[in-house]
Order: C-alpha cells, then sequence, then structure tokens
C-alpha cells in the first residue's frame, strides 16, 4: 500500500465540508418538519465524525506502516547473510545490501534476473533450477557456487524456504546463505584441534589405566611366581623318588625267597605295576601344566612392565602367536587361526605394547566372525625395505564406508552397549604410530576385513 500524505489529509482544504447550516436548506425541503430536518443534520454530523476518525485511524496506520518498512529496510541492510527473494518462476524480486556487495552489481540489474544466472558452474545452476521444481521444498545447508565480483566462484551455504500467500498458494521462493571460505576454514581448524585434544585425552586416560593394570598385573604374576617354583620343584623331586622307588620294588620283588606268600596277591591287587607305569605320564602332565602356568606369568609380567620396556627388542612374531593364543582360548567360540609368519621378526619398542594392539585386533575379528558358520582369520606378513607388514584378514561382513572412515576414532564403536568402549583400536593406532608404523583397516574384494600393521624392522 503506498504511503498516504499525512500533510496533505491534514489541510483545511482537504478535509470533509461540514454539512450546511439550516437556514441554507433548499426551498423544496421548505414544507418538510423542521424535527426532521434537524435529525437530518445531526445525522450528517455524526457522518462527518466517523469519516473524521476514520481518517485519524489511516494516518496513524499509515505512519506505523512507515515505521515498520524502515525497520524491515533497516535489518535487511544490516544483515550480513545474503537474501533473495524470488518468484515462483525463479526471477528475482528482491536482494539485500550483502547480496550486492558479493556480486558486485545494483539492485536494478539483478532485479528480474534468473537466479540461476547468480552461480559459477553448471551444477549449481541446476540445483537451483531445482529449487522451483513443481513440488518444491525446504532445503538446508545446499553448498553452491556464486560468481564473485571479480569473476571467480564463491562457495556459499544456501537455505530455500517456499513463500506462500495468505491463502496457502506458492508465490516464490527465498534463499538466504552465507559464504563459506575463511569461516569454514577456521571452523575445521578448531575441530581438528578439538578431536586432536579428545584423543590425547582418552590416551592419557587410558594409559593410566593400563599402568595401573599393569601394577595390578605385576603383582598378581609375582605371587603366583612362588606357588609355581613350589610345584616345579615338587614335580623334580617326585622324579628322583619314583625312580629309587621303583628301583627298591624291583629289587624286592626279583627276591622270590625273601617274599611272602600274600606280597604277589597284594601287588596285584593294589596294581602297583600300573601305578608304577602312569606315574612317569603324570609327572610329565604335571611339568607341563606348570611350565605352562610359568609361560602365562611371564606373558603378564612382559604385559605389565608397558613403560619400563619401551625400548627393548623383541621377537614380533612371538607376540603374534601370543596374542593369537590368549584370545582364541578366552574366545567362547573358537576362531580358527591361520598364522603364516617368518620365525624371526625383530622389532625394537614396547613387547607388552605390541601385544595390546595385537591382541585388539585379534579380538575384533572374532567379533566380526561370530555370527560366520566357520570362523577364519588369516595373518600373513611381507618384508621389504627394512619393514614387515603384517595382514590380519577375516572372512566377517566386513566395514560399512562410513564406518571406515570413522573407525579409529575415540568412542566409535559398533559393538551394542556394553560390550565396546570404542577405545581400543583408537589406542592401538596411537600406539603404532608412537612404534614409527601405521595401522590402517579396509575391506577385501572376496568379503572381510584387514587390518595392516606396518613397523620397520631392527637392524642387525
Amino acid at each position: 500500500m503506498p504511503p498516504i500524505d499525512s500533510a496533505r489529509q491534514r489541510s483545511p482544504s482537504n478535509r470533509l465540508a461540514a454539512p450546511a447550516a439550516p437556514e441554507a436548506r433548499p426551498a423544496a425541503l421548505d414544507g418538510v418538519d423542521e424535527g426532521v430536518w434537524i435529525e437530518v443534520i445531526h445525522k450528517m454530523d455524526e457522518v462527518y465524525n466517523d469519516l473524521l476518525q476514520y481518517e485519524v485511524a489511516l494516518e496513524e496506520k499509515n505512519a506505523a506502516l512507515e515505521d515498520s518498512q524502515q525497520f524491515i529496510e533497516s535489518v535487511l541492510a544490516s544483515i550480513s547473510d545474503i537474501l533473495i527473494v524470488c518468484n515462483r518462476h525463479g526471477l528475482i524480486q528482491e536482494v539485500n545490501d550483502s547480496l550486492r556487495r558479493i556480486v558486485g552489481l545494483d539492485e536494478d540489474a539483478l532485479r528480474g534476473q534468473p537466479v540461476c544466472e547468480l552461480f559459477a558452474d553448471d551444477a549449481s545452476r541446476q540445483r537451483a533450477r531445482e529449487f522451483f521444481a513443481a513440488r518444491p521444498a525446504t532445503v538446508q545447508d545446499c553448498e553452491l557456487l556464486i560468481t564473485g565480483r571479480d569473476g571467480s566462484p564463491l562457495p556459499v551455504s544456501l537455505n530455500c524456504t517456499p513463500r506462500l500467500s495468505g491463502t496457502g498458494k506458492l508465490v516464490g521462493m527465498v534463499l538466504t546463505g552465507r559464504p563459506v571460505g575463511e569461516l569454514r576454514r577456521a571452523y575445521h581448524a578448531l575441530r581438528q584441534a578439538h578431536d586432536d585434544l579428545k584423543r590425547t585425552q582418552q590416551q592419557l586416560v587410558q594409559a593410566e589405566k593400563m599402568a595401573s593394570l599393569g601394577r595390578l598385573v605385576a603383582g598378581v604374576a609375582h605371587e603366583l611366581n612362588n606357588p609355581i617354583s613350589f610345584v616345579l620343584g615338587n614335580v623334580l623331586a617326585l622324579r628322583r623318588y619314583t625312580a629309587r622307588l621303583q628301583t627298591y620294588l624291583q629289587a624286592v620283588h626279583a627276591d622270590e625267597g625273601v617274599r611272602s606268600p600274600g606280597v604277589e596277591d597284594l601287588r596285584r591287587e593294589l596294581r602297583i605295576d600300573r601305578i608304577m607305569d602312569d606315574l612317569a605320564p603324570l609327572l610329565d602332565g604335571m611339568t607341563e601344566g606348570a611350565e605352562r602356568t610359568r609361560d602365562i606369568v611371564d606373558g603378564l609380567k612382559r604385559f605389565s612392565a608397558i613403560d619400563r620396556s619401551a625400548e627393548e627388542a623383541f621377537n614380533l612374531a612371538e607376540i603374534v602367536e601370543r596374542a593369537v593364543r590368549w584370545v582364541t582360548r578366552s574366545g567362547g567360540k573358537r576362531l580358527a587361526v591361520h598364522v603364516d609368519l617368518p620365525k624371526d621378526l625383530p622389532v625394537i619398542g614396547s613387547s607388552g605394547q605390541m601385544q595390546q594392539v595385537l591382541m585388539n585386533i585379534v579380538q575384533n575379528a572374532c567379533d566380526a566372525t561370530v555370527a560366520c558358520s566357520a570362523p577364519r582369520l588369516e595373518i600373513s606378513a611381507t618384508c621389504a625395505a627394512g619393514g614387515v607388514e603384517l595382514h590380519f584378514a577375516d572372512n566377517g561382513p566386513g566395514i560399512s564406508p562410513d564406518d571406515l572412515a570413522r573407525i579409529f576414532d575415540p568412542f566409535f564403536t559398533t559393538k551394542p552397549v556394553g560390550q565396546g568402549t570404542g577405545l581400543g583400536l583408537s589406542i592401538s593406532y596411537g600406539i603404532v604410530e608412537r612404534h614409527g608404523g601405521r595401522l590402517e583397516a579396509a575391506n577385501r574384494s572376496q568379503g572381510g576385513a584387514v587390518f595392516s600393521l606396518s613397523l620397520p624392522l631392527a637392524q642387525a
């Protein structure tokens, strides 16, 4: 609605004329009753007063409309985001100062122009045409390239919203957006710094947990050493005593003259010969069990010495075999593991930390193949250029592309709640990096996932 000229309305010459005085009534009304004429005059006064009130209200509304228009124009001029108002055919109707500064054109040059012509490449123009489809919908954060004042493409994140009339009919579209340049780079740098800080914090927390676990394991291993040594010492003593008893019994039974008549029957009844034959295998089994327990304790001691043995030389092949043995024996379902590694893979670093990495990889393969009828893990190695690369390939379902990009992120896990912390692979990635290697994950063409662990070999 165009604004009303208040000054013109208030001028006396434009005011509504007052009703004529009673003396000026026409001659044709001379015969009319005086009371009727007075009533007509009153009615004219009431109509005149109503018209004056309507005029005042109209002036007030016009002033409010002017104030609102100035307020909207000032707000649009101060908005840093770009604003484009189009009709339903995609022709520009209104723009704000931010867009004019970006494209370097004035409002007259932009009004009536197709909005698609503002964009720099064919893909952006085609995407802008889709905004005005038969059934347009709200579009959020659509990044397109707009042509800047110097002709260079400028990335802009646009939001598109349909503009409806009072009756709900589509009359056009409203496009708002913001250039993404320095803001995006600053956001990415801030996010990267945040992720690095979070990863470092979690690694410190995990390192403290592992240090506490190491002290606990070291104490348990020390306590187990005494009974294991006691068992092994007693087994050796029993072997010597068994040999002496066997020699004595053979000597006793060899001399038939000194044996009483019931000794032979008692020998057969007590199965002395069978007991003597079983003593050697029983002692061998006890010795093997005690030695295996001693090996487990030795592994626990190595696992607990993460910080103290950070620069020791160890055989990576032995660590792989130990990690496979620990995981497969502790799992509820047996995983068929085929290991094809050289016997000697000398590496410098922490054997305890590397065992933690390998156990995480093998455990993940065990969890990934739990639904397979015949779970299988193949471990192979390739040596080249002074380094070794281990491959852990399973026959599970593999890793989805979305999960593959985040698999080494802290707290990311695909396991159900309560079955995984999401820290295993993240900590393993940091450990491998500190050893001068790299840890990667991928999917095999024949199905399943493969983890690749690369480490430098120790020089002779």
